[in-house]
């Protein structure tokens, strides 16, 4: 068995994931469709492939233990110029993704890893693209809001093409992982029902 390349995040619920997508790929990043709108929790990461079922079964267990939580999404900002991203804020819910990213990476299990940056949730809609670009994303979506009821997260896993897919959501509360929800925009259609 070889390895894969997994990210955990929150998937932005529609209309509001949708639109800022198409958002990111009207600045210019060619990344966009590829990558479902989405709070980084787990970043990319390259395990081995066997070991799969272990870090479902985690995950379940992190879910199981969390409660639904407000999210709210509110104008923009920028890490620039140490990394050149421009992204949506999270305005609401930040100590719970926060909390939600220690477990998933605890050091007892089997997503630990280091960051390369101190945690920080956002949600990305312009990468590595040209400054005009970036500078029209972080003045367009100036006044940007969105508001939901966080019920879960989700397992993503890179393909080769280099497009995100969504393999599995867990729920708040139960932990059961629950059908990836339909693709996005110009997403590639997600993985269907689980096995476990």
């Amino acid at each position: 068995m070889g390895t894969v390349t997994l990210g955990v995040s929150i998937a932005v619920p529609e209309p509001y994931g949708s639109l800022l997508q198409e958002r990111r790929a009207g600045f210019g990043d060619p990344a966009a469709y590829g990558i479902p709108t989405h709070i980084t929790l787990v970043p990319p990461t390259e395990v081995p492939e066997e070991r799969l079922p272990e870090i479902e079964a985690h995950l379940a267990g992190v879910a199981a233990d969390h409660q639904p939580f407000p999210v709210r999404l509110k104008g923009t900002g920028t890490f620039r110029p140490l990394s050149p991203v421009v992204f949506v804020k999270v305005k609401e819910g930040v100590s719970l993704c926060n909390r939600l990213q220690h477990r998933i990476r605890d050091e007892a299990g089997p997503l630990v890893r280091e960051l390369q940056f101190p945690y920080h949730p956002h949600v990305t809609v312009a990468h590595g693209i040209s400054e005009e670009g970036m500078d029209r994303a972080f003045r367009e979506l100036a006044g940007y809001e969105a508001a939901w009821t966080c019920r879960s997260f989700a397992l993503y896993e890179q393909g080769p093409d280099g497009v995100w897919r969504k393999l599995y959501d867990y729920e708040f509360g139960s932990g059961r992982p629950i059908s990836a929800v339909p693709a996005q925009g110009g997403s590639p259609v997600d993985t269907p029902t689980p096995t476990a």
